[in-house]
């Protein structure tokens, strides 16, 4: 037989064990439970009925940027504090940070054990919220929306009528939402200056911060963040994730009041017993 037609025998060999079965073979797709935009569950008034509990399933809180898994910032605790890699959420990969902010987002990560506010239990803001290890509940009527979330117990009414202006800046700043036809489109003014993730990530109290939701089955939620702060990058840049909703029977928010495991971290000399700092 010709070395070629060897090759070609070979490849098909290969070709059909890796499939299973050859493509005239392949069953007819079943696209019965195929989620379509009138099968997604909606309220009386039409819009999505995004009521449930939510939590992502990714690396964005180490870091939303493309990284490889690396040594935690507390050597003792090896395995358990370390950085696993991952992907990144950030359209075009990296935040288009301004040189002198780029340079202060690397003195954040050098000095992460003491100035991360997730480390101090601080609010994390938005859009870190919805991205950090840990549940969120949606609470939607047809006419009012808040989002509650586990860490440190934050909480967002979402304002669905006429937009308002912020009265004081905040830790979760202040919501302004609308519907752009299926999707829940929030506009985020008032923010405290913030991390984004525990790489060191930031923006300023000058930052705005709009936010898409979008239902793309009843489980599966497509989330998007567009930031935009003049003072720490060159142009506004975009993260996407999806949330996925949590299904056990009798799944609920649980009280989780970290202010008590965070004394060294937010009070230091002031404790009673200082406790050692393990940063290596």
């Amino acid at each position: 037989m010709p070395l070629n037609m060897k090759k070609s025998v070979i490849h098909s060999v290969v070709l059909f064990l890796v499939l299973g079965c050859a493509p005239e073979d392949q069953p007819a797709v079943d696209d019965s439970s195929v989620t379509t935009v009138d099968s997604l569950p909606r309220m009386v008034d039409g819009t999505p009925n995004l009521n449930g509990i939510w939590q992502t399933l990714n690396e964005a809180n180490w870091n939303l940027e493309p990284h490889g898994a690396s040594q935690g910032p507390v050597y003792a605790l090896g395995a358990q504090f370390s950085v696993p890699p991952g992907l990144g959420v950030i359209e075009g990969e990296n935040i288009p940070y301004l040189n002198n902010a780029l340079a202060q987002r690397d003195d954040n990560f050098s000095n992460r054990i003491t100035t991360d506010p997730e480390i101090k239990c601080f609010m994390a803001g938005v859009p870190r919220s919805n991205y950090l290890p840990y549940p969120f509940q949606v609470v939607q009527s047809d006419n009012d929306i808040l989002m509650a979330y586990q860490f440190a117990g934050a909480v967002r009414p979402i304002n669905m009528g006429a937009p308002t202006e912020a009265v004081i800046p905040g830790w979760m700043g202040w919501s302004n939402g609308r519907w752009e036809n299926d999707t829940l489109v929030i506009d985020v003014t008032g923010l405290n200056g913030n991390w984004l993730d525990r790489a060191g990530n930031y923006y300023s109290g000058n930052a705005t911060v709009t936010e898409r939701y979008t239902l793309l089955s009843p489980n599966l939620l497509e989330y998007e963040a567009t930031i935009e702060d003049s003072s720490v990058y060159s142009e506004p840049w975009t993260l996407t994730l999806p949330l996925y909703r949590r299904q056990e029977a009798n799944m609920q928010l649980l009280e989780y009041k970290c202010p008590a495991f965070a004394e060294e971290a937010m009070y230091g000399d002031l404790r009673k017993e200082p406790l050692e700092n393990t940063l290596h």
